[in-house]
């Protein structure tokens, strides 16, 4: 028999809808949007659940939500995934605030990173749009060449309304 850890979830009601939280109990491991894409399945078996790591997680929330450059810190992150993608979500985590990336500037810089072999721009899109900690590990400040919106696991209207009040997207971003 084997031993799958526990998946303890909580709910968040946010101005995009509905967010589903996840934890092993000690570090988020997911946030996903309502109907979003790769959104687990058996998420509703999860035990609903207080966490420390729940409270953390909507106090940055709330900051973020309320127009605030969170100064919370961030829960203990702890996506599941393949080396590959897991480079490409650290990534992610520094884009700051108010500012996008191209999915080929990634690619560059993980080229660099990995000291010359550098993926494919798909490749890192596969990455970013796997990603299972939306907002946190801000996978919607990754832009099309050109600065036009792409991809988005949670759909391009969250992803326009996310940029937008982070203040990028009447600079950054067409339609």
């Amino acid at each position: 028999m084997v031993h799958t850890p526990l998946t303890f979830r909580q709910i968040y009601d946010s101005p995009l809808g509905r967010l589903t939280l996840s934890s092993n109990g000690q570090a988020l491991t997911g946030l996903w949007m309502e109907g979003q894409q790769h959104f687990p399945a058996d998420a509703d078996t999860w035990p609903l659940t207080a966490l420390p790591v729940f409270d953390m997680t909507m106090a940055w929330l709330d900051q973020y939500f309320g127009g605030a450059d969170p100064q919370v810190p961030l829960p203990p992150l702890l996506p599941a995934g393949t080396p590959f993608q897991q480079a490409v979500w650290h990534m992610l985590t520094e884009i700051s605030r108010g500012t996008t990336v191209t999915y080929g500037q990634l690619a560059v810089r993980l080229g660099q990173l990995r000291h010359g072999t550098q993926p494919a721009a798909r490749a890192v899109g596969h990455a970013v749009g796997r990603n299972p900690i939306s907002i946190l590990i801000p996978c919607h400040r990754v832009v099309g060449a050109g600065g036009q919106l792409t991809g988005y696991a949670g759909g391009l209207s969250r992803k326009r309304w996310l940029l937008t009040h982070e203040g990028v997207f009447k600079k950054t971003c067409r339609p």
